[in-house]
């Protein structure tokens, strides 16, 4: 069996990024004061080259060349302890302060560069591709769905706020932003206005209703999927701009109820939604050989519905007995 690493809790650090940097300063200025502390109640014990005198100011230039350098060799220890306390004290604050330094420098400079100049390469090659604001169940399987369809990994942009959500995502091979979708800037470095289309799973409702509302503002004709659980706000998220809007608790009903009559029908109709089924449900335009002909007549699969402007059309319609260019066919296509 393999050994799981071992979990660990993680937050956010409420500390602003001036209180960071101050205790980080405050820390090497402990450790010099410390270190300047001793060296002065050891001077016996040190030799300056210059006038064999080591004053306070002496200790001081000794310290911090010590502490940031190997030193100059103008002042030196000679006695044992003061040999000591610079091989196993000095030495060691060294090492930490250079860390410290560096540290400091990878996060609030050569980070935050770096991060900038990857977003802005990622941003400059994001078209058509797909956005996914929530990374929670439904949303994970929305994408492992997407990729079995044979959309590109790289395709799709992941928005979600928890840092273990974007993980997976990310060993999927998704691009991922930890941010909240709600927000205008957000919607914007990930292009939104050239995106395919978007899904909105944020697990809240108000949250996903208020994520459409954003998106639509921002991009008034790409197709947005929402999510909702309370059939009382599938209207609003209508009225927010969602194109398709899916209640999974009416869904599981309809399979709950149906399972009543045929004990089959929820396996098929779970068949007609996953690509992993035997057959599916598929949504193509009408192709130019196929106009003037009816809905019953294509070869691809099994027509049963066509979408005409804003109007739809049964197979069994007088409309569907002669297709037209700019028409969409639904199928059943084998898997």
């Amino acid at each position: 069996m393999a050994v799981l690493p071992p979990a660990t809790l993680k937050r956010k650090s409420s500390l602003p990024i001036w209180v960071s940097i101050s205790w980080r300063v405050l820390a090497v200025l402990g450790l010099l004061a410390l270190a300047v502390g001793v060296h002065w109640l050891e001077r016996d014990g040190l030799r300056d080259s210059a006038d064999g005198q080591v004053s306070f100011l002496d200790i001081l230039y000794f310290t911090s060349i010590s502490v940031t350098t190997t030193g100059y060799g103008d002042i030196v220890p000679v006695s044992t302890s003061a040999r000591m306390f610079d091989a196993f004290v000095v030495t060691p604050i060294r090492v930490f302060v250079v860390l410290l330094f560096l540290g400091t420098a990878y996060n609030f400079v050569l980070k935050r560069t770096w991060d900038k100049w990857r977003m802005a390469v990622i941003q400059r090659t994001l078209s058509g591709h797909i956005i996914v604001a929530g990374y929670g169940t439904t949303g994970a399987e929305t994408v492992d769905e997407l990729i079995a369809r044979g959309t590109d990994s790289g395709r799709i942009v992941v928005i979600d706020t928890r840092e273990e959500n974007l993980s997976r995502a990310k060993e999927c091979g998704c691009i991922v932003l930890q941010a909240d979708a709600t927000r205008d800037q957000i919607l914007k470095d990930v292009r939104i206005e050239s995106a395919e289309s978007m899904i909105v799973c944020a697990g809240r409702d108000d949250t996903s209703i208020l994520i459409t509302l954003t998106a639509r503002h921002l991009a008034s004709a790409i197709p947005i999927s929402v999510i909702v659980r309370n059939e009382d706000n599938e209207l609003p998220a209508r009225a927010a701009g969602a194109t398709t809007v899916v209640n999974p608790v009416s869904f599981a009903g309809l399979l709950l109820a149906g399972s009543c009559t045929g004990p089959h029908l929820s396996g098929y109709l779970t068949d007609l939604a996953s690509y992993h089924g035997e057959v599916e449900l598929s949504e193509r335009p009408v192709l130019p050989d196929e106009v003037g002909k009816p809905l019953a007549a294509i070869r691809t699969g099994l027509g049963l519905r066509i979408y005409r402007g804003d109007a739809h059309f049964d197979h069994k319609a007088p409309e569907a007995a002669a297709l037209k260019a700019g028409d969409l066919i639904v199928e059943i296509v084998t898997a």
